[in-house]
């Protein structure tokens, strides 16, 4: 990366030696002063870049809208549950409950037991990145296992985050983050992972605007817990477009909330020709077309695809979502077996045996997994799915252009550039997400069980 020899000169004043500090209404206003004045220097690209919206001084936090975030990318749908921006609120720890379908967690799905997956290599990897991080950055960087800081990530671009940037790092300790990520992830999810930071970086080139957070280097570690091989610890690896949050109890793993998105999903950087969400895209393509024209009729949504439909987003821990389109309870095992090729598709971007693992709770659940579709179904169209069982919630959302393709990229005349609903969505703007329903997401359920019978 050629970002670490300029990054000391002009990037991260807010460097977090001084220990961590609350997102306080009065930083993210000032921080919202900044970006609205560089917004007014900028222009139009710059604006769509940093704000994706055109109600930019609208900046009060707001569960109802996303111009909360005046420095970010498109951060959700009116409902605001697309994504959360700088004055946005989390939900806090100690008032977790998770994705229901009414309110009520569904008990006894999680358990704690041996998977017979190590999970040495992944402790190894991590201590080695906090090793080799100074004592200030360490400090910056790990977190109490049940910190509110699990529940403050975002996929927008302007969000204020937390812990060690690997912008900031020198290669060497930049290389031990990317150790610890390819032995957490797949080799699927890595590289994944890494084109989603290099075309955040084209973006970024492309706009001209968001220098400081539209590159490869805007992407942040932050550990809760000390890495362990018996007690709980985690990590959260996260910036514009990624977030994944990693917790580890013994040798189980959950790898939820995991975020995964970009604009555009396809273009050449550095020489590279990079494409993403291929795979989501065709596996999902694949199930809708094995169903037959009556289930269909129960699976797709009467309502047109909007600008953004993702619900699950950033903010949305404790989210209340009902169950829609139709379960694969009846469906033939050539269709059960697309569904469960899809639902792969995201838990696979775990490492492979700890994917496995997962996989084995989503089959147990089958015929309780709803699939839903919003749009069109040709190979290029704009569409929504969502995969929901008690154990795992799957969206996809083709979104409409905030900065990329798109001639009203400022957001005005209807909110074109914001994801909203005045946009004509693409599969150049793609976000996605995987959650683990029923308090399952950070592995807090796993930690109440663990906390409730060994201490």
């Amino acid at each position: 990366m050629t970002e670490n020899a300029h990054a000391h000169s002009h990037e991260h004043t807010h460097s977090h030696t001084h220990g961590h500090r609350p997102r306080t209404p009065e930083s993210q206003r000032t921080r919202r002063w900044f970006m609205n004045k560089a917004l007014l220097t900028g222009g139009v690209a710059a604006m769509a870049t940093m704000t994706g919206c055109s109600s930019s001084s609208s900046s009060t936090a707001s569960s109802s809208s996303s111009s909360a975030a005046p420095s970010g990318m498109p951060s959700g749908a009116p409902g605001g549950g697309g994504g959360m921006g700088p004055g946005a609120s989390a939900v806090k720890y100690a008032d977790f409950v998770g994705v229901t379908t009414d309110g009520k967690v569904v008990e006894d799905l999680y358990s704690i037991h041996s998977t017979d997956v190590s999970t040495d290599k992944i402790v190894q990897k991590a201590q080695a990145f906090l090793d080799g991080l100074t004592s200030a950055e360490r400090k910056a960087t790990v977190f109490d296992i049940q910190d509110d800081e699990w529940l403050a990530w975002s996929n927008v671009d302007g969000y204020e985050r937390e812990g060690a940037r690997m912008g900031d790092l020198t290669e060497k300790q930049r290389e031990l983050g990317y150790a610890l990520l390819g032995a957490a992830l797949s080799a699927d999810g890595l590289a994944q992972s890494r084109n989603i930071m290099k075309l955040n970086a084209f973006l970024g080139e492309y706009s001209g605007g968001g220098k400081d957070t539209l590159t490869e280097g805007a992407y942040f570690f932050t550990f809760m817990g000390t890495p362990s091989t018996s007690k709980p610890w985690g990590f959260q690896y996260e910036g514009h477009h990624l977030a994944i949050n990693y917790f580890v109890l013994g040798d189980q793993v959950v790898m939820t909330p995991t975020f995964m998105g970009s604009e555009p999903t396809s273009a050449t950087y550095n020489g590279e020709k990079i494409t993403t969400f291929k795979k989501e895209t065709t596996a999902g393509l694949a199930v809708l077309r094995s169903l037959t024209d009556a289930q269909r009729k129960k699976v797709i949504s009467a309502e047109s695809k909007a600008g953004d439909n993702l619900k699950a987003g950033a903010g949305q821990d404790n989210l209340q979502l009902a169950y829609e389109g139709l379960a694969a309870a009846d469906w033939t095992d050539a269709q059960r077996d697309k569904l469960l090729a899809l639902v792969r598709v995201y838990v696979g971007n775990m490492a492979d045996a700890h994917a496995d693992v997962k996989m084995k709770e989503v089959e147990e659940h089958l015929d309780d997994t709803y699939f839903y579709w919003i749009g069109e179904s040709d190979d290029d169209s704009a569409f929504y799915y969502r995969v929901h069982s008690p154990v795992v919630l799957i969206e996809y959302d083709a979104q409409s252009p905030l900065a990329y393709g798109t001639e009203d990229s400022s957001g005005s005349g209807g909110g074109g550039g914001m994801g909203g609903p005045g946009g004509t969505p693409t599969q150049q703007h793609i976000h996605t997400i995987i959650r683990t329903p029923n308090g399952g997401d950070y592995g807090i359920d796993l930690l109440k069980l663990h906390l409730e019978t060994d201490h």
